[in-house]
């Protein structure tokens, strides 16, 4: 088959194309045909041997992805040859075949093409346990999203929005903060031109957000932050700005406030059947039109270097996908 391969940790350029022996199937696995694969910013860190799961080299790339069921392995139940799933794990998504357990499998909707269900899982998974378990988001409540445009900003403006929040995105361009009004945003903040801190104050009546979403760190967490309601909630999702921000302790105490971290692969592996549950709402809302997961780019595996630099570059806007 073919696969990305990733034989030593470093820059994304010294990966490359190969063929290689598929994948054996195992008791309580299945073999998939691969369809898409989403890429996501712990792909990255894991090629540069950044991220907290260093897998053993060489290995195949790729955390999520969508495809078709080949073959059955011995004791799994509830899954059949030809079946369309998404499935998830450490590694293996950017190859023609995957092994993966049956407990990493969910089904998805005919109507979802295998792009959009590539880049689901962890995206929407994410930001749905965030807003969901997480900050316990109500009807009628403020959200803030940091870095809107990206693949888990935009998938949080939707979940938001569906869930009865006033939505204000925040993004570093006004191309990106068009993206976020068509997929629900009410109000919009570029933070690039825009002071964060002064301009959720006024669009809140002073009274500052309830929640924050928080996948880019730097600079913007603490001025995020400082816009705050009173017994708000700061969701800590990852650092793409690169800096992991050091907060004054002050601020939450004088605001009453949380700083929450939200671990979704850990929480989903603990909890798996909250985990299907909140999969099987999502794709309620995307049955009923109010979640559109948006790929920004798909990619063949020979351009895999482009896709990779979309996202490391931040220029994504939603989701990056690669294909066979």
């Amino acid at each position: 088959m073919k696969a990305l391969l990733c034989r030593e940790f470093g820059p994304e350029k010294n990966m490359t194309v190969e063929e290689v022996a598929d994948p054996q199937i195992k008791p309580g696995h299945v073999l998939i045909d691969v369809k898409a694969g989403g890429l996501n910013f712990p792909d990255l860190l894991c090629v540069r041997g950044q991220y907290q799961f260093k897998p053993e080299l060489p290995f195949v790339p790729g955390t999520e992805g969508a495809g078709v069921i080949a073959e059955v392995g011995e004791g799994v139940e509830g899954y059949a040859v030809g079946d369309k799933v998404i499935f998830r794990g450490a590694t293996g998504a950017f190859a023609e075949k995957a092994v993966c357990p049956a407990e990493a499998l969910t089904k998805f909707p005919d109507s979802m093409s295998f792009e959009a269900a590539a880049g689901l899982t962890i995206v929407y998974g994410t930001s749905y346990h965030a807003l969901k378990q997480r900050a316990e988001l109500k009807p009628g409540q403020t959200l803030l999203v940091l870095g809107a445009a990206g693949g888990v900003g935009l998938a949080t403006v939707e979940l938001g929005k569906a869930m009865g929040a006033k939505v204000i995105a925040a993004a570093s361009s006004d191309e990106k903060l068009a993206v976020c009004k068509e997929h629900g945003a009410d109000e919009v903040i570029n933070y690039s031109t825009e002071d964060l801190k002064a301009r959720t104050k006024e669009l809140t009546g002073g009274k500052g957000v309830d929640v924050i979403y928080d996948p880019v760190g730097g600079d913007y967490s603490e001025a995020a932050f400082r816009g705050i309601a009173f017994g708000g909630k700061h969701l800590v999702i990852g650092f793409a700005a690169g800096d992991i921000p050091k907060l004054p302790l002050n601020l939450p105490l004088l605001k009453v406030a949380s700083v929450v971290g939200v671990f979704w692969g850990a929480w989903a592996g603990a909890m798996p059947g909250e985990h299907v549950k909140n999969m099987e709402e999502m794709f309620a809302m995307f049955e009923k039109g109010q979640i559109k997961p948006h790929v920004a780019g798909t990619y063949k595996f020979e351009d895999f270097l482009a896709a990779f630099d979309e996202l490391s570059g931040r220029r994504a806007i939603g989701k990056v996908v690669l294909v066979p």
